[in-house]
């Protein structure tokens, strides 16, 4: 229940012992009359932060609190998260997992089946026959037809961008890209012929089939896409050096997307694709001929 009002006391001439006299500043804010008041702070400040110092926790942002979002291009293009050390260890151990268990049918196989279910229902469920087109697409850009030429393309591109900033070394973009198209076939063959996986459809394999896994399609993609980004990132500024990474980490998702929708191949296909892709990029980002060249030489 309230209290009665109390009658407002008669102003005093003085001050009341114990007290400090009220003091003016210059930012118009009193200063507090007690002593209890004053104890109460640690140091003699204003009683609110001001706007222009508050800071959330994400830099740049101010007052961002959770941390606002960054682009989208900034949050796949940065290069300090592959760059941890633990990244090849996740990769790599992702990667064995994986082909362990295609070797011996183990039971985590059971999540390519799941998988498969599940996009199944969603697809009968959709009927989408636009959403159908666009993930055959979407796993077309995988094929070497698609992925090489761009590779090809992105290297002589880079090779003339250098030339005219007069650079020494120009030309090396040109054999960086012809070598990782040699090089993807390299890696993905030998390990479908010994794996032998059917696809999900469960045929046996033909004579002249190397089988699934890993997925070729999402390898070339992952590949020859991060690798044209590396290249053309040699002379391009930090903002399109994110939108490259972007584009090439997209591209790879989209691809294995198309091919997991448009019943292809096994979830473990693509991933176990992506992983190894990742692995070659990581080592081709730390080697000379696909770093930022820094000045020019003259």
């Amino acid at each position: 229940m309230d209290s009665e009002p109390q009658p407002l006391a008669e102003p005093s001439a003085a001050p009341s012992p114990g007290t400090v006299p009220r003091v003016d500043r210059e930012d118009n804010q009193a200063v507090p009359h007690g002593a209890a008041d004053i104890e109460s702070r640690s140091t003699d400040r204003p009683t609110h932060t001001p706007r222009g110092a508050r800071n959330g926790d994400h830099q740049g942002r101010p007052g961002a609190l959770p941390p606002a979002p960054g682009r989208l291009s900034r949050v796949l293009g940065r290069p300090a998260a592959l760059g941890h050390p633990a990244v090849p260890v996740l990769l790599g151990a992702v990667l064995l997992l994986v082909s362990w268990q295609v070797a011996v049918d183990g039971p985590v196989l059971g999540l390519d089946r799941w998988t498969r279910h599940g996009v199944h229902e969603l697809r009968y469920g959709l009927h989408s026959t636009l959403l159908n087109r666009v993930g055959e697409a979407l796993a077309d850009l995988g094929g070497s037809g698609v992925a090489v030429p761009v590779l090809l393309l992105a290297g002589a591109v880079a090779a003339g961008r250098e030339f005219r900033a007069g650079f020494a070394r120009w030309w090396l973009p040109v054999p960086v890209a012809v070598l990782t198209a040699g090089l993807i076939p390299l890696l993905v063959v030998p390990a479908k012929a010994w794996f032998a996986r059917p696809g999900p459809l469960g045929e046996p394999l033909a004579a002249d089939q190397w089988g699934w896994y890993p997925s070729g399609h999402t390898a070339t993609a992952t590949l020859a896409y991060g690798v044209a980004a590396l290249l053309l990132a040699r002379t391009a500024g930090p903002r399109a050096r994110r939108v490259l990474a972007a584009g090439a980490a997209l591209s790879a998702l989209g691809v294995g997307f198309g091919l997991i929708w448009s019943d292809y191949h096994w979830l473990l296909d693509v991933v176990a694709s992506w992983c190894l892709g990742a692995l070659v990029l990581r080592a081709l980002a730390r080697w000379p001929l696909t770093r930022h060249p820094g000045p020019p030489d003259h």
